[in-house]
């Protein structure tokens, strides 16, 4: 018989639906519940996507003697993650706190108040490795809470009181100067493998969020160095079985140094984010490279992840059926010699094993090996490959496929608007503007209200109950003021202002820092602040981004003001954790160099127009804000007073309110947004 998840929306939430465990989801019913039947509440946190929560679930959710157990000394919450990120970042800090480490699954057990007195992760069925077995841990906690509860009681209000004087000290009177990036610089430097790419050891992640920062400060100071590390990573990776050479599309992360083997799970933020920086890669290049895994990217995003609803869906698991009716993580992706010669033949085998690095051995489990493009130099034959290559992903698409959590992120779908808009303008490709089109579509019709106030999810044109948290806010944002610059729809920058202007009332603290959560959401043991920058940027700094970029379309005061205070974030951070603070980094940068406002004035299908207008678009200048459409539109601050030049459509160049003299040459044009001195 179904728990009361079965009436939930998340996909993850429904996926234990049928569990024995009497789970509840997060509600003050759940806490009353525990508050009278005087039991402890255990918090099991995770995602559709996540392997391991797939096993814990497997191996003592399903299990009838484990669950009674549990149904009969607890009251258990089961939290989607990615749905409620709120809850997810207040106890997660409690976890690393306590044990130095944290991950998901995430289980935590807490007073009927809330209070957190034992953390984990991931515990097997029984003892291995050093680790209790999960009954083992529900009976010491059970024992713990019948026989020593006064104990028990004194160290879940430590951990609250020890929380609650957790701060980070933040300067907001003065940005970030020239002198902090440089010190970031320095520190990724030292960071950076040079062998493989990328920074630091095992497990290496997609550093999405640093490539953007080094491109910009490149086109910033013109640093050579800054450059490389960019483009020898985005190769590495694209190279790499983190990326897939088949359909395209990033893993979430490589477990090894050498981006071999990954994590085979393929998250929503990843792709934009990876996406938006390989286009942005080409842009500053001119890199084939990085314009066919720019492109290959956003078609994945828009043919695997979106929904009817014209969103896009928030994850594809790492498992899959293996053929047997097991499932095995990355067993939609990898490939035996055998298998090849299935799909391919003897001889056209022979040459995918050796371009994709398929051996006998395997790099995976099984003998099994991840596709890559292991040899830089080797000339072969273009449209055999391509042959190859199409036939093997048909071969692959027979095979059954990973799952897909269809619910509607609010903040990955800002994120992948902007991606898509921005590739779409770059390449010519008006349906990939048309699918951000869709998304935004979306966004606006169930996602927000007239107020300003966003929904955290939805499902099937359904929103979610879940306030949106200021990630969702700033990334949303974000998407819409990309979207505007490439369209010329001032309609979006009017919606991003609606949101920033909620960012503005009801996240920011009196200091000018940022809050996660707002002023009237749901009050937790914490109101949780984290401004540093890690799968995806934090919300703080992806606010400061956002409302830079408002305040140089609309020439507001008070959004720039709230983004320099914003930034003071990074001074602290930038010399001791740049790769935690990355998109932090690429705002301060687009702050040093103005950001320079472009206004493009004339007909929308005046081929001179469209020149000017995609020459602004094509400008490596941090954080470049431009806006177009018709001499003296209303709806975009930025273009008004500004009349065409003698008749003829014109380009308008401001920075730190100074302005070029207008140009109707895009030459002229492309001269006014070169590289800014150091």
């Amino acid at each position: 018989m179904p728990n009361r998840l079965a009436h939930e929306t998340s996909p993850y939430l429904l996926q234990h639906a049928d569990n024995p465990v009497d789970w509840w989801p997060w509600s003050p019913d759940a806490f009353a519940e525990a508050r009278r039947r005087d039991v402890p509440v255990f918090l099991s946190v995770g995602y559709s996507s996540c392997h391991w929560c797939h096993v814990l679930a497997h191996e003592s959710f399903e299990d009838e003697a484990t669950a009674a157990f549990m149904n009969e000394h607890f009251v258990s919450v089961k939290v989607d993650r990615e749905e409620r990120p709120d809850i997810d970042a207040v106890y997660m800090e409690a976890v690393q706190a306590a044990t130095g480490q944290g991950g998901w699954p995430m289980s935590v057990f807490m007073t009927p108040d809330g209070e957190p007195f034992y953390f984990g992760t991931y515990f097997p069925p029984a003892p291995r490795h050093g680790m209790p077995s999960f009954r083992q841990v529900l009976e010491g906690v059970r024992a713990a809470w019948q026989d020593r509860r006064e104990e028990v009681g004194e160290v879940a209000q430590r951990i609250v009181r020890d929380l609650s004087e957790r701060s980070l000290a933040v300067d907001t009177t003065r940005p970030p100067g020239p002198d902090d990036l440089h010190a970031a610089l320095m520190g990724l430097t030292r960071d950076f493998d040079a062998s493989h790419g990328g920074f630091g050891g095992a497990p290496k992640f997609p550093p999405s969020m640093t490539l953007e920062f080094l491109l910009r400060h490149h086109a910033r100071t013109g640093s050579e160095g800054a450059l490389e590390m960019a483009a020898a990573t985005c190769e590495a990776m694209a190279r790499g079985g983190i990326y897939d050479q088949l359909g395209g599309g990033f893993s979430r992360y490589s477990v090894d140094a050498t981006w071999t083997v990954p994590h085979f799970e393929k998250m929503l933020y990843d792709n934009a984010l990876l996406c938006r920086a390989y286009a942005h890669l080409w842009r500053a290049t001119g890199s084939e490279l990085a314009r066919r895994v720019a492109l290959e990217t956003a078609d994945f995003l828009v043919r695997e992840l979106r929904t009817d609803e014209g969103g896009f869906a928030s994850a594809l698991d790492a498992d899959s059926d293996d053929g047997s009716g097991h499932h095995r993580e990355g067993a939609y992706y990898v490939w035996t010699p055998q298998q090849l010669s299935e799909a391919l033949g003897e001889q056209d085998a022979a040459l995918a094993a050796e371009h994709f690095g398929v051996t006998e051995e395997g790099t995976f489990e099984e003998g099994a090996s991840v596709l890559r493009l292991p040899d830089t130099e080797q000339l072969l034959d273009a449209g055999r490959l391509a042959s190859v290559r199409q036939r093997l992903l048909a071969a692959r698409d027979r095979r059954p496929r990973p799952g897909r959590d269809d619910k509607i992120v609010a903040a990955w779908n800002g994120l992948t608007i902007a991606a898509l808009a921005e590739t779409g303008a770059y390449f010519d490709r008006p349906d990939l503007v048309e699918a951000a089109t869709d998304a935004a579509d979306l966004l606006v019709r169930v996602h927000m209200d007239w107020n300003g106030r966003l929904a955290r999810t939805s499902l099937a044109g359904t929103a979610g109950r879940n306030a949106g948290v200021l990630e969702d806010y700033a990334d949303v944002a974000e998407g819409f003021l990309a979207l505007a610059a490439v369209t010329g729809e001032g309609v979006w920058t009017e919606f991003a202002g609606l949101l920033l202007d909620t960012v503005l009332t009801h996240f920011t603290a009196a200091d000018g820092t940022f809050h996660d959560t707002a002023d009237d959401a749901e009050s937790l043991i914490r109101r949780p602040q984290d401004p540093t920058d890690n799968a995806a940027p934090s919300g703080w700094t992806a606010a400061a981004g956002a409302l830079l970029t408002y305040a140089a379309v609309t020439g507001t005061t008070a959004h720039r003001e709230a983004a320099e205070k914003a930034l003071g974030v990074v001074r602290t951070l930038a010399g001791r954790a740049p790769r935690f603070i990355s998109w932090g980094l690429a705002v301060a940068e687009a702050l040093l160099d103005g950001p320079r406002e472009v206004a493009v004035v004339g007909p929308p299908d005046d081929p001179a127009t469209r020149a000017l207008h995609r020459t602004a678009l094509l400008s490596t200048a941090p954080g470049l804000v431009v806006a177009a459409g018709e001499p003296d539109a209303d709806e975009v601050p930025l273009l008004a007073d500004r009349p065409l030049l003698n008749g003829r459509p014109a380009a308008y160049v401001c920075r730190n309110f100074t302005c070029d003299a207008p140009t109707a040459d895009p030459k002229v044009l492309e001269g006014q947004l070169g590289r800014s001195a150091p």
